[in-house]
């Protein structure tokens, strides 16, 4: 690590003394969460928020998304901090003072503690500009929650926004269970799955209940297919690339004694390589065609690509160990044993750029991380405290990885 027990010390402490100011923020969000690409009232709540800091700021075209760059005192290079901003289609019940006043719509998922506590990171920076050498990115994103916000914001040149393609990006994503609250997990390689789908419609022929060989029944079919792809799964994926295959939605007929023409099967698929994901699509769509005409009937997948891999690079995994226990202890940071299966478009700027991405705990005092309700739940809550440790270790990831380039 590059970074001095005075400059980690200060870290700490201003994280700690903002805390009232980046709460409200993030109490202002949580009361008007928006959906998708277009989030207006967040955008003006974030541009508010950064207009005194004296950065370079720009907003999107295709998305209600903000960049800014912090220029340091000196030249060097630029790296990318991104928080996202959208929230999900759930009717909060959670009991908080701040409670969503947008019916059907909340911070379920935690995106106001990205975004508010990204603009406290952002904070942290500007008062140390004078100790960096370079840029720092700051990305603000719309639209993560299956909308790929990250894949527009890279079109429109967030990795370039400095004038160069930045040389590493950081992002969090904070836990309302597992974890408790300050805690922070990553681990190398594969952090999230990629997540698609795939939408399986069984032809047959239709006819009566009690006719079946005058039809061509999709029913026992579409069954086949279900067991089957289960069967794939165990069978022809190595254990330690493994795969999920979830059937989430089964659909077929209308009464008990009419024979449908059509049966519908609908998947989410998760993988963690790049070839699992590939083999994986292939198996879907072999297993659904085969077994639809060894019943002499026709099935037709339409497969969607979602998010890919999340990729952790190893030296920047160990970089956020370094920083998060030099902030707040040996304790404060664990390997995750495992990839977790939630998706993350910020895997499309770490197919870009060398990176990391790390969990956050975010689990309320009040209640055991073993059984609080896990992200996107309705009843999902969020323990402030842990904006004193997120915008802490983001600050500190920028100013290790530009002291990296300075000279010895």
């Amino acid at each position: 690590m590059h970074l001095s027990t005075a400059t980690l010390t200060g870290l700490r402490t201003e994280a700690a003394a903002q805390l009232p100011q980046v709460v409200a923020l993030r109490h202002a969000l949580h009361r008007t969460p928006e959906l998708g690409l277009q989030l207006p009232a967040t955008q003006r709540l974030v541009l508010d928020a950064l207009a005194p800091l004296d950065l370079e700021i720009s907003t999107g075209s295709a998305l209600t998304s903000v960049v800014a760059v912090l220029r340091g005192a000196r030249p060097g290079p630029a790296v990318l901090l991104r928080g996202d901003m959208d929230g999900l289609p759930v009717t909060e019940d959670t009991g908080e003072e701040f409670t969503s006043q947008n019916v059907g719509v909340m911070h379920a998922c935690g995106h106001d503690l990205h975004t508010s506590g990204l603009v406290g990171a952002a904070r942290l920076l500007a008062a140390r500009r004078e100790q960096i050498a370079g840029s720092v990115v700051f990305m603000f994103q719309p639209g993560e929650e299956g909308d790929g916000g990250a894949e527009l914001m890279i079109a429109e040149g967030v990795l370039d926004a400095a004038g160069e393609r930045v040389v590493a990006g950081y992002g969090l994503h904070v836990m309302s269970s597992l974890l408790p609250a300050g805690a922070v997990i990553s681990r190398p390689g594969p952090m999230l799955a990629a997540a698609d789908s795939a939408r399986i419609t069984v032809h047959g022929r239709g006819g009566h209940g009690s006719m079946p060989h005058l039809a061509a029944d999709p029913v026992p079919v579409a069954a086949s297919i279900v067991l089957a792809l289960q069967q794939m799964v165990t069978r022809e994926f190595d254990v330690f690339d493994p795969v999920v295959v979830t059937v989430g939605h089964l659909q077929a007929g209308t009464v008990n004694n009419v024979i449908p023409s059509q049966a519908l099967v609908e998947v989410t698929l998760r993988s963690f390589s790049a070839e699992g994901r590939a083999k994986l699509a292939a198996g879907v769509r072999r297993v659904a065609e085969h077994i639809a005409l060894a019943h002499a009937m026709t099935a037709t997948v339409e497969y969607e690509p979602g998010y890919p891999v999340t990729v952790n690079t190893a030296v920047e995994v160990d970089r956020t160990a370094d920083v998060t226990a030099g902030l707040f202890g040996e304790r404060a940071f664990a390997l995750a044993p495992s990839p977790i299966p939630g998706a993350e478009d910020f895997s499309y700027v770490l197919e870009q750029v060398p990176g990391a991405f790390f969990g956050l705990g975010a689990t309320p005092d009040d209640v055991d991380p073993a059984t609080a309700p896990y992200n996107h739940s309705a009843q999902a809550r969020y323990a402030d405290r842990a904006l004193a440790v997120g915008p802490a270790v983001l600050a500190g990831l920028a100013l290790d990885r530009l002291a990296q380039e300075e000279p010895v």
